[in-house]
């Protein structure tokens, strides 16, 4: 991507990857369940982006939807996720673990750290659910991770600008700050100049309407056409970013 920034995109599917890539992403975060935070994708999701992508790709690790207070037994699945990962020659997982307290849980997310080996590793929104973000920032740069994920712990990252601006101040270069939750072509320039980050993540996403001509009316909430990122829309917001 040129110009000064990259954006990347939170796609759930091959072709979610491809219209990230086609529309001049720099980066995409491979998922499933958008609609619940985003999953960890299947080893065969990630085999296959990875196999038709020329841009970074990276992988959430996250074993269920709710909160990120994870069991031994969470934690060893994200350990095997991982490693799968790293066998298909990802570039990086995005990962993320708290205590009760609201705190990084370092103890649960260094054997993670350590499992990604050569891979990069992104800290995801948990960091949002944190008692307080400026002590889990140290936290995450601690750790080792070369990125925290943060919409500055409100609804959408334009409502925590401030925050986020002073993440991006306090991180003095150790790691990069990327706003994400809510950007869209609108607000993009606004929310990088507003909060100073370079890296900015969109899902870009829209529902295709369902192929199917038989339906079931009264099973509708089964019936919706696939969400996708748009290859449109990641367009628009590359362009509106470097503009």
């Amino acid at each position: 991507m040129a110009g000064r920034y990259v954006l990347e995109v939170a796609a759930n599917s091959v072709a979610s990857a491809l219209a990230a890539q086609e529309g001049g992403a720099g980066r995409v975060e491979l998922c499933t369940g958008l609609e619940l935070g985003g999953l960890t994708p299947s080893a065969g999701l990630v085999a296959m982006v990875r196999e038709r992508l020329h841009i970074p790709l990276y992988v959430l690790v996250r074993p269920r939807a709710g909160d990120f207070l994870y069991s031994d037994v969470e934690c060893e699945m994200m350990q095997r996720d991982i490693d799968t990962c790293a066998a298909l020659g990802c570039d990086g997982v995005v990962i993320g673990v708290l205590d009760a307290d609201g705190r990084v849980d370092s103890e649960r997310c260094k054997p993670l750290v350590r499992a990604a080996g050569g891979m990069g590793v992104t800290f995801h929104r948990a960091f949002d659910l944190t008692a307080d973000p400026e002590q889990a920032l140290e936290d995450v740069i601690a750790l080792g991770c070369e990125r925290v994920l943060t919409s500055g712990a409100r609804a959408s990252a334009m409502d925590g600008a401030p925050l986020i601006r002073r993440l991006v101040e306090r991180s003095d270069g150790c790691i990069a700050v990327m706003p994400g939750a809510g950007v869209t072509p609108q607000n993009i320039a606004a929310l990088a100049q507003a909060t100073g980050a370079t890296e900015l993540h969109a899902s870009a996403k829209r529902q295709l309407p369902s192929g199917m001509r038989h339906q079931r009316p009264e099973l509708h909430d089964m019936e919706g056409g696939e969400i996708r990122s748009d290859v449109e829309q990641v367009r628009a917001l590359v362009a509106a970013l470097n503009a």
